[in-house]
């Protein structure tokens, strides 16, 4: 594993995304959330029915990393078997924030993206995915379940995606220098000041929601019950508790290496991390430990989608549905640094790979809180205000880092 990618699929950017007007929610990003998106109405779009003859070629858009011809490194190549499959030829573009993404799949030019769960819906809404036949994947019923039918990858029950690939976002700290060792996000937050100058933290408006996470376990008088539905008032203290923090960060960091460099040096001690900079800052001998706080965490879950304008469906479909198969699964998961959705690649990536990141660990994947777009009608269901939206989460991170 010599290059991640996960770097550039996590930034969300710092401009304020078109939001979802009019899309809100009966269901949530929290970990007991498992009911589909409600509260707003798809637009009538399609679902394939049938496979078909084979286009010549289809059109990919992607996460770096998440679909490898070879170009890269010769040895990492999961395109090449698919056109040998297939027939059609993988013309793949890589995009590095989801903001990009959904401006690139408006076009029509594309006719599938690995979608994260701060882009899926505004897809869905927007009418620029169809409904996905979860019949026409081959593989579908060996994706866990805990995956599926789930607030940012489907509406009303219907899937509008295939599930591809997910992780956490942990506590990391070097045992050396953090002593006793934490075991809640408060480390980072409350108690910043015990490393001041040593705490690093997520570069992105979404981390607002780590704050929020913190706040909800924390401080229920306030009222939060999903990180990603903050009326005004819960925004405020989540900034709040931002900005005090922000005086005793060494960095925010949005690239792996340089966040795994930095506790190698020990100029970072304690901050919030992924499993892959872990074991890149371990590689380096350096005395780390990435832990689930008491709190549960944010978390990320892919879903790969289909355009409602795809000109090559029957090819986007045979991607999908290989791309989801057990052994591209096993690849791009060890490749990219992340938990397969598809359980059998444990087969193939082998117990160990799979238990560091839990695959198939359903207890841990429920205390998670995934990735989930900010709209004005709140995700957690109140109809009796308005919540901030992703736009405000911007402005409001420039205001949180000076």
């Amino acid at each position: 594993m010599t290059t991640r990618m996960r770097p550039l699929a996590a930034i969300l950017g710092a401009a304020a995304l078109a939001l979802v007007a009019g899309c809100g929610s009966q269901g949530s990003s929290s970990p007991t959330g498992t009911a589909a998106q409600g509260g707003f109405t798809a637009p009538d779009v399609p679902m394939k029915q049938s496979m078909g003859a084979m286009e010549s070629s289809v059109n990919i858009l992607a996460w770096p990393g998440y679909a490898e011809d070879g170009s890269t490194d010769k040895s990492i190549d999961w395109v090449t078997p698919f056109e040998q499959k297939t027939g059609c030829q993988a013309n793949v573009k890589y995009f590095a924030t989801s903001d990009e993404a959904v401006t690139l799949m408006k076009t029509g030019d594309y006719d599938v993206v690995s979608a994260s769960g701060d882009a899926s819906l505004r897809l869905v809404a927007s009418g620029d995915v169809a409904p996905v036949n979860t019949s026409l994947i081959k593989d579908y019923d060996q994706i866990v379940p805990f995956l599926k039918d789930r607030a940012w990858n489907s509406v009303d029950g219907q899937m509008y995606g295939v599930p591809h690939g997910w992780g956490a976002n942990l506590l990391m700290y070097r045992t050396d220098q953090v002593k006793p060792a934490p075991t809640s996000w408060g480390a980072v937050f409350t108690d910043a000041s015990d490393y001041a100058g040593k705490v690093t933290a997520y570069d992105s408006p979404i981390y607002i929601a780590d704050a929020a996470l913190y706040l909800m376990k924390t401080q229920p008088d306030l009222g939060i019950k999903d990180p990603y539905a903050l009326d005004q008032k819960q925004l405020d203290a989540a900034v709040s508790l931002l900005k005090d923090q922000r005086q005793h960060l060494s960095e925010y960091w949005s690239d792996y290496l340089k966040e795994a460099n930095a506790f190698v040096a020990g100029d970072s001690v304690i901050g919030t991390t992924w499993k892959i900079i872990e074991q890149t800052a371990a590689g380096e001998k350096a005395p780390v430990k990435a832990i689930l706080p008491s709190e549960g965490s944010t978390g990320w879950s892919d879903t790969w989608m289909i355009s409602s304008k795809a000109k090559s469906p029957n090819c986007a479909y045979a991607w999908m549905s290989y791309i989801t198969e057990p052994k591209p699964q096993s690849e791009v998961a060890q490749y990219f640094g992340e938990a397969p959705a598809n359980g059998q690649a444990c087969k193939l990536t082998g117990e160990a790979f799979c238990k560091a990141y839990h695959t198939t660990d359903k207890a841990f994947a429920d205390k998670l809180y995934y990735w989930t777009t900010p709209i004005s009608q709140c995700l957690d269901g109140r109809t009796d205000t308005q919540c901030t939206d992703y736009g405000d989460w911007t402005q409001a991170w420039t205001e949180i880092k000076g």
